[in-house]
């Protein structure tokens, strides 16, 4: 039962991290499937587009991250000439 609470839970937390267009440090990690010590370490680099409103708190547009992890396509063979 414990289980099934906890898969339940884990599919809440996804379906809003999907749904929200704003998200926080962990929320964005989670999305981005790295771990915070990571993101926090590409925001003080200034090497991923964030906002801190009150000068402490992280948010990430889910917009932004996505073009962020889409900047640098690779070609495939394929389409190689």
């Amino acid at each position: 039962m414990l289980e099934k609470l906890n898969l339940l839970e884990q599919a809440y937390s996804t379906h809003i991290i999907l749904t929200k267009p704003v998200l926080n440090l962990k929320e964005a990690s989670q999305y981005m499937g790295i771990s915070t010590s990571m993101l926090y370490k590409l925001t003080s680099a200034r090497g991923i587009p964030h906002s801190r409103p009150n000068g402490k708190l992280l948010f990430f547009s889910k917009e932004d991250l996505d073009a962020w992890m889409m900047r640098n396509p690779q070609r495939v063979k394929a389409s190689i000439r």
